[in-house]
């Protein structure tokens, strides 16, 4: 059962590494942002959407975390 589990595990892995090949192989037009003014250098469409997606992923759960952290009640007693 084991050897199952990591084998579907490393079919998943490779199909996930597939599409992302693919999605980056198909998306080599030249694009350059502007953002308040500021041009940023002409990259790939996939470059752009890969740190975008990466940018989320990072802020997502910071975000979360300082909410959590916002909500939670003071440990500290007031005696």
């Amino acid at each position: 059962m084991r050897n199952f589990k990591r084998a579907v595990l490393s079919v998943f892995i490779l199909l996930v590494v597939l599409a992302i090949l693919a999605f980056v192989l198909e998306n080599q037009q030249s694009v350059s942002l502007l953002f308040l003014g500021w041009v940023g250098p002409q990259l790939p469409v996939s470059v752009v959407a890969v740190c975008a997606l990466l940018a989320g992923m990072l802020i997502g759960p910071v975000i979360g975390w300082i909410l959590r952290r916002a909500s939670r009640p003071s440990r500290r007693h007031l005696v």
